[in-house]
């Protein structure tokens, strides 16, 4: 069973996709996603979909149009992540038979996320809604509705958001930034996967 965590690789290039995406699967980390701000990232995408398919999930994120997600697809991608609650773009995830993570912040967006098919919410930025408001949206979400939190969140809070109702994150610059060292990103994601199963009870 896969963790709730989500490696977001903002910056990405290609001839550095499938060396990083081993390192974070080795650590245990199998939910990989590429922003589509970053340079080339359908060909990130594509090399890691066919390198990693039995290891891992890859996905794509920054995902705005319905364009996008087509394209996504095309690429060999499996998940798709947003930074806001469109319901065309969730609604073509889903056609498309892929899992959909769109962005949220209020109880409205979470709701509409929901109605049109979201197989999670992610709350962006969680450092906006804060501990005592997912607790207070976790109140009238429906129940096993998953929720994960994605901005400012790493290692060092997973206690906390996990008390105040989150099922799973999304990590970037925290995990991974353009320059960084596969030695240190080895580090950093070994670390968030311990605390991860630490506070979780995963495995």
């Amino acid at each position: 069973m896969s963790r709730n965590l989500i490696a977001i690789l903002r910056g990405i290039r290609p001839d550095e996709a499938e060396s990083v995406t081993s390192v974070l699967i080795d650590a245990g980390i199998t939910d990989i996603e590429v922003t589509l701000n970053s340079p080339e990232p359908l060909e990130s995408i594509a090399i890691m979909s066919h390198q990693f398919a039995a290891d891992a999930r890859i996905g794509a994120g920054t995902v705005l149009t319905v364009d996008d997600v087509e394209n996504v697809a095309a690429a060999g991608g499996q998940f798709v992540v947003s930074p806001n609650c469109n319901s065309q773009v969730i609604a073509a995830t889903r056609r498309l038979e892929m899992a959909s993570y769109p962005g949220v912040l209020t109880a409205s967006e979470c709701f509409m996320a929901l109605q049109a098919g979201a197989t999670a919410l992610k709350v962006f930025p969680a450092v906006i809604m804060g501990y005592a408001g997912l607790q207070a949206i976790r109140a009238v979400l429906p129940r096993g509705a998953q929720v994960f939190m994605v901005g400012g969140v790493d290692q060092h809070n997973f206690t906390d958001w996990i008390s105040a109702g989150a099922d799973g994150f999304g990590i970037g610059s925290a995990l991974y930034k353009p320059g960084k060292s596969l030695t240190d990103i080895a580090r950093d994601a070994q670390a968030m996967v311990s605390a991860f199963d630490r506070i979780s009870g995963h495995g």
